[in-house]
């Protein structure tokens, strides 16, 4: 079953954040199970972002969790942020194409 996790938190340095984000992505190259990300950064409040991303199934979302690229960039995120990051852990239970 598809797997959904919803990362919410605050920050101002997003510029020092995007490189992480592109280093991971490099370094977790085919070993990595997240199928679709998006950041988002809300419009009423730009210090406030969203970053969805989606895996095949919670014990994906789990294994890509433990890679130790991904305990880096949460080390390294958490530094760089004023508020958070929370999660939300969604299973999805109805996807349809609208």
């Amino acid at each position: 079953m598809t797997f959904v996790q919803i990362i919410e938190y605050e920050t101002d340095r997003q510029d020092e954040l995007d490189p992480l984000f592109d280093q991971w992505a490099a370094a977790t190259e085919g070993k990595r199970t997240a199928t679709h990300e998006m950041h988002m950064r809300d419009r009423e409040n730009p210090t406030h972002f969203v970053d969805i991303v989606e895996f095949p199934s919670y014990e994906e979302a789990m294994r890509n969790s433990d890679l130790p690229e991904t305990q880096r960039l949460s080390g390294e995120m958490q530094e760089l942020c004023t508020g958070g990051p929370r999660f939300m852990n969604l299973e999805v239970v109805r996807d349809e194409p609208l």
